[in-house]
């Protein structure tokens, strides 16, 4: 699969946040990261599903007309 590289400017705070956490998983910074991305993107996801099923649910009689 192919990989894109992204660049993510942190201040020097988060950096160091972000080291010392990577440390202590005993991973990397790029893994955390790619972590974090992975969970953001679930989560929206998640989010834009439960979204859409109660739009669906309120608006079902005009969705089913609209289908018509």
């Amino acid at each position: 699969m192919p990989q894109h590289e992204y660049v993510v400017r942190l201040t020097d705070r988060e950096h160091h946040a972000l080291q010392d956490l990577a440390d202590a998983q005993e991973t990397t910074c790029e893994a955390l990261l790619r972590e974090a991305a992975r969970h953001l993107l679930h989560a929206e996801g998640e989010f834009a599903r439960t979204v859409a099923a109660r739009f669906a649910a309120d608006h079902a009689e005009l969705l089913r007309r609209l289908g018509q």
